[in-house]
């Protein structure tokens, strides 16, 4: 398959039957969570067509990355639960995992002694009364979920736009000036989290 039948595909896939499904999926997360506390927002999406062929033409040591990337890539659809604060994120998690069979499973920080990007990602089986028919050929089985704080999807934004969209590679200070940035959102959380502990309860 050329790169532009695999546009193609992908963006038939996505119109027909992908942004339907992150649709339901969105509403599903909702009433599966309700109840748990201090939850920002819910949301689901599919993934834009220009950015999956990014992706699925992504080369590693001189070939491509994917060899079936309708099958291979795992957040062709992803869901967003934002929390206010990180003792939120183990409890969505917690909540969660009673009601979605787990596939993969991810918490992604930085090493201490640097600041970056955090969060905590799921790979989930997409619940079989979501699909339109039992074949469902058009799109994937599992789905991609990130839960993070306001702060880590705050940054987490504004770093992806600034770092990874420049027309011009980031200077020394520019980069370091994103670790900073980086550094108070994360110690912004910590202080909040321990702020709520402390005060929570009164």
């Amino acid at each position: 398959m050329t790169d532009a039948e695999l546009l193609a595909e992908y963006s038939r896939r996505h119109e027909t039957a992908l942004k339907p499904l992150a649709q339901g999926l969105a509403l599903h997360l909702i009433d599966r969570l309700v109840g748990v506390m201090r939850i920002d927002r819910v949301s689901a999406r599919a993934k834009d067509p220009q950015r999956f062929l990014a992706k699925a033409t992504k080369e590693a040591d001189g070939k491509r990355k994917y060899g079936d990337p309708f099958s291979q890539i795992q957040d062709q659809v992803a869901a967003r639960v934002t929390v206010f604060y990180l003792s939120d994120v183990e409890a969505v998690e917690s909540t969660i995992k009673k009601y979605f069979n787990r596939i993969e499973e991810t918490t992604i920080a930085e090493e201490p002694k640097k600041f970056g990007y955090e969060g905590r990602h799921l790979i989930l089986a997409i619940p079989e009364e979501l699909f339109v028919d039992e074949e469902h050929p058009d799109v994937p089985d599992f789905f991609e979920l990130q839960i993070k704080t306001l702060f880590q999807h705050a940054w987490g934004e504004a770093e992806h736009d600034l770092a990874y969209k420049p027309a011009t590679p980031l200077t020394d200070g520019q980069t370091r000036e994103i670790a900073f940035t980086a550094a108070q959102a994360w110690g912004a959380d910590q202080m909040f989290a321990k702020l709520f502990k402390e005060l929570g309860d009164k």
